[in-house]
């Protein structure tokens, strides 16, 4: 990615995480945990560690690939594959063939389909493997929950919750992970970009001086299952949600929560702090397609949040899914002696890069970063920390900080989804559970959302509804 001299050129289209794959390959940074100590501890007694899947998406295919790449610390296979929806097990099971075909050991029988599947995937492992949870993150406290009994490591993507009562049940989860020395490891892979912990680092160190404001941005137009139409007649409205999981709040924060969270988290990380409130707006706009067809998703198009920081210094996160409007994705740091680049594009892309006043221009550049080619890979990065952490029996557990921004992303949802000042303590103190009974869940469940007789489901409607999202 090339440097240029004003903030929205440095911006291009969003890379997503398939993308990211096929650019960068599968390189590891074998350099960078060689001071673990490779003793090759592993809580079964087996150098072989096991993996099971559970939620067969691109996200959840991506991070086993991953998983697989770790071959070079030790023998690793994939031995079980779960997801509520077959052809998305299906899909995935091709994928990994293709990629890892070696390391597959998932016969049919160990392709469990249906809401109790991530039970007969764990069944399958031995205390001290890996199960993956990449399901819609509101089913990430019950798959928790169920590895910590099995004594399993765990790999969770975010968001981790979504709500206040979920995130209270995770903090809990991540001690019992701790207490029974099980690694834990969180897909905000930003943590594990070589070049943001370098800055980090800078930062921390004083070289911008006191921070005094943060820039956030990830405007583009609408991916994934931002925006969703009535649901269909061959679909149950749970599942339909549950298929749709980015259209609905319960399910993944919205997008919000589920676009947002990675430039929420580093720049928190590059602060130190967690931001304590928020205030913000949002709006819908255009909300039919171009048959006229109402959409029915939660989301807002529009997103723009003031975070505070206990020190007072402000945040300013601008969201943006609007087709025709300017792209800019990327994050910043701006100090009383000088400002940072940390994301030049997307949600941790390098190189970060330190300038000597308030405006980034390659004449005023005191440091960028330079990455090994073997540890430009986040992804992978966070991958092999881990299995070097199970390996070396390390003490590793990323699930508390993975809630407090999860939590702080919340609370700038609410805030704009209320039309209120919403402080971390309200919304970890909230008693709204968008789901509960996840862990109860079946095909006669009902929908955590009722639709009306259009179809459509319940809305923000900031200033009338003000205690809850919806």
């Amino acid at each position: 990615m090339s440097n240029t001299s004003s903030r929205s050129s440095l911006v291009s289209t969003p890379t997503s995480r398939r993308e990211f794959l096929k650019l960068t390959g599968q390189a590891v940074a074998a350099t960078t945990i060689a001071n673990l100590g490779m003793s090759h501890v592993h809580a079964a007694g087996s150098d072989l560690i096991q993996v099971a899947l559970i939620g067969c998406g691109g996200r959840g295919t991506g991070a086993a690939v991953n998983a697989l790449a770790t071959k070079h610390l030790g023998p690793i296979k994939l031995v079980a594959m779960a997801d509520v929806f077959k052809d998305r097990l299906d899909g995935s099971v091709r994928d990994l063939r293709q990629r890892h075909a070696d390391q597959m050991d998932v016969p049919p029988e160990r392709q469990f389909v249906g809401w109790d599947a991530y039970k007969k995937a764990m069944d399958c492992l031995k205390p001290g493997d890996i199960m993956i949870s990449a399901t819609p993150p509101a089913f990430r406290w019950v798959h928790f929950t169920y590895a910590i009994e099995k004594g399993l490591h765990s790999f969770m993507e975010k968001p981790v919750t979504v709500d206040g009562p979920t995130s209270r049940r995770m903090f809990e989860l991540a001690e019992k992970a701790t207490q029974k020395n099980l690694k834990v490891g969180i897909g905000l892979m930003s943590r594990h970009a070589r070049h943001l912990q370098e800055l980090a680092d800078r930062v921390h160190n004083g070289e911008i001086g006191e921070v005094i404001l943060q820039r956030g941005y990830r405007m583009h137009g609408p991916i994934g299952y931002f925006a969703s139409l009535p649901k269909p007649a061959d679909i149950s409205h749970l599942r339909y949600q549950v298929r749709r999981f980015h259209s609905f709040i319960w399910a993944s924060g919205g997008n919000y929560s589920d676009f947002y969270v990675h430039i929420i988290d580093h720049l928190g990380w590059i602060k130190n702090a967690w931001p304590v409130k928020a205030q913000a707006l949002g709006g819908r706009h255009y909300r039919q397609d171009p048959n006229g067809v109402t959409y029915v998703d939660q989301n807002l198009d529009t997103y723009a949040v003031e975070y505070t920081y206990p020190d007072g210094t402000k945040f300013d996160f601008d969201g943006r899914c609007m087709t025709g409007c300017m792209d800019l994705y990327s994050s910043y740091v701006h100090g009383s002696k000088g400002s940072a680049i940390a994301s030049r594009n997307g949600d941790c892309g390098g190189p970060s890069a330190i300038f000597k006043g308030q405006m980034p221009r390659r004449p005023d550049m005191v440091w960028e970063s330079k990455v090994p080619p073997a540890e430009q890979d986040p992804y992978q990065n966070e991958w092999n920390d881990l299995v070097a952490a199970i390996r070396g029996d390390k003490p590793y557990n990323e699930c508390k900080r993975g809630v407090e921004a999860s939590l702080v992303t919340s609370m700038g949802r609410m805030a704009a989804h209320t039309g209120q000042e919403v402080t971390y303590e309200d919304i970890l103190n909230s008693d709204h559970e968008m789901a509960p009974g996840l862990d109860k869940i079946t095909d006669d469940s009902p929908a955590p959302l009722i639709a009306d007789a259009n179809g459509r489901y319940p809305v923000p409607m900031p200033g009338i509804t003000r205690k809850r999202e919806y």
